[in-house]
């Protein structure tokens, strides 16, 4: 177990990462000076063990240099840029953010919901390739221990409210050790990171798996999938990981019987986040020359649980394979009982990296964990070489290209709306998302469904926003007069939330 500074593993002179839109070139010496450095300077702006620092960076230099450094000093809280000031609010003051870490320009939904009450520190990458906070002055700080918490992010549950999930720097390191080991990761690997990094697919996967073996990670700002090729060429890349609706975008560009030139030095691609189709993993297979392995993730898990082993041993298409690293998964009966191989019941999870509670929140431990297993709300089976196959979610979490959105959310946002009697957010099948957010509403009171779009894209992140909204005089209802988003969904749509 390591904090995640010493999970470093290169050489002092090796190349750590790369910013492909500077052509920049980090050693990992530099990046461990750049660090300190930072962490530094949050130490001397006052932020002690314990603190959270709120980031909302674009992928780059940057990004993974504060995750680091707020996480040695106090504890990292990454949001997605592409949050709404509400969203900002919210996810601030459930952290109590002592500061809130943005580029020095834009941002503005970010800026408007820190107003006066959590203190802004500008991070920019200079032309000698320095990453720069706009305070003064440096402290030095005391290391965190192994059991200290590195890293806090939220999960959303199908009852609304986002759950704090606090991950250590021993929980991070072992899996991205986990996922090294998967996939024998060395010092010769170029990883490209096309996840986003305040989750922690692009973080641990990405990114800790490649550092903690001395590898390379190459960080574009964003997924293009015109330039994504020509860069994977340009520095070597071995390896990249992403979700079924990057890799849809990459197949749908590919030429018939001719492979990238950039997918030379590809050993494997990984793919993770949402669930991946039999037919899309083998045209990917086909066109880049490069076996698709399918791995199975999630937060509480600091990221990957099983996964598709590399050639010679087999990667079955619709499974996420067997087990990895300290993670043991078993099936369960809603008794508790664990199932034998090919018996359908919910995922349950324990292991070194799994977390033992959420933050604060009694309720939601209460019913996530049973006799030492943590349910992941999942439902499959086993096969007979251990190969974990998944058969739906219990939960009610609309999976929109690996974002996990709570209906609910989308629910209040719509009530909230003056002509809006009863909302009710579901998902339904998308061909390149997966998922795409719809919702059904009553009204009380005059409104088109433009009104109410309209209404949303002004409250929500756009990958949240409901894009069809039915508008009906009846919300189905069960026997019981209970709302099942599954009967919703299948009412308007035909499809499954």
């Amino acid at each position: 177990m390591n904090t995640l500074l010493d999970l470093l593993g290169g050489a002092p002179e090796s190349t750590a990462i790369i910013v492909p839109e500077k052509d920049l070139r980090v050693s990992y010496a530099t990046l461990n000076a750049q660090v300190v450095e930072v962490a530094e300077a949050l130490a001397a702006a006052g932020v002690k063990r314990g603190d959270r620092i709120g980031t909302a960076l674009p992928n780059g230099l940057p990004n993974v240099v504060t995750f680091l450094a707020a996480s040695m000093v106090g504890t990292a809280a990454p949001l997605n840029p592409a949050y709404k000031e509400d969203d900002f609010r919210f996810y601030l003051e459930d952290t109590n953010a002592k500061f809130l870490l943005l580029p020095p320009d834009g941002a503005e939904d970010a800026r408007r919901a820190a107003g006066d009450k959590v203190p802004i520190i500008a991070v920019e990458l200079d032309e000698a390739g320095n990453v720069r906070l706009s305070t003064r002055g440096r402290k030095a700080f005391t290391p965190p221990s192994v059991e200290d918490v590195a890293l806090i992010l939220h999960t959303s549950g199908s009852t609304g409210r986002p759950k704090r999930v606090p991950l250590t720097h021993a929980q991070l390191s072992i899996s991205a050790r986990n996922v090294a080991q998967t996939y024998q990761l060395t010092p010769r690997d170029v990883s490209l990171c096309v996840m986003p990094l305040f989750h922690v697919h692009g973080l641990v996967a990405s990114t800790l798996a490649t550092l903690a073996t001395g590898g390379t990670v190459v960080v574009p700002a964003k997924f293009n999938p015109l330039s994504f090729w020509r860069v994977a060429g340009d520095y070597g890349a071995t390896w990249y990981s992403a979700v079924p609706t990057l890799h849809q975008l990459l197949a749908a560009r590919a030429q018939p019987g001719a492979k990238p030139a950039g997918a030379g030095k590809l050993r494997f691609i990984r793919s993770c986040s949402a669930s991946l189709s039999p037919q899309l993993m083998g045209d990917l297979e086909a066109a880049f020359g490069a076996p698709v392995l399918e791995a199975y993730g999630m937060t509480e898990a600091a990221h990957q649980m099983a996964s598709n082993p590399l050639p010679p041993a087999p990667h079955k298409p619709a499974s996420v394979g067997p087990n990895t690293g300290t993670t043991t998964i078993g099936i369960m009966d809603g008794a508790g009982n664990l199932l034998e191989a090919g018996e359908r019941g919910e995922v349950v999870i324990r292991g070194a990296n799994v977390i033992s509670g959420y933050e604060n929140n009694p309720e939601a431990n209460a019913s996530s964990f049973i006799n030492g297993w943590f349910r992941t709300g999942d439902q499959g089976y086993l096969d007979e070489d251990g190969y974990l196959l998944l058969t739906g979610r219990l939960k009610e979490m609309i999976n929109r290209g690996g974002e996990k959105i709570a209906p609910r959310e989308i629910d209040e946002v719509l009530l909230g709306h003056p002509a809006v009697a009863e909302a009710v957010a579901f998902g339904t099948p998308h061909p390149t998302w997966g998922e795409e957010v719809a919702a059904a509403v009553v009204l009380k009171s005059d409104a088109t469904e433009a009104d109410l779009i309209s209404y949303c894209r002004e409250r929500m992140a756009d990958f949240k926003r409901p894009k069809q909204i039915h508008i009906t005089t009846a919300i189905p209802r069960t026997a019981t007069g209970k709302i099942q988003r599954r009967v919703v969904a299948e009412a308007f749509s035909g499809a499954r939330a």
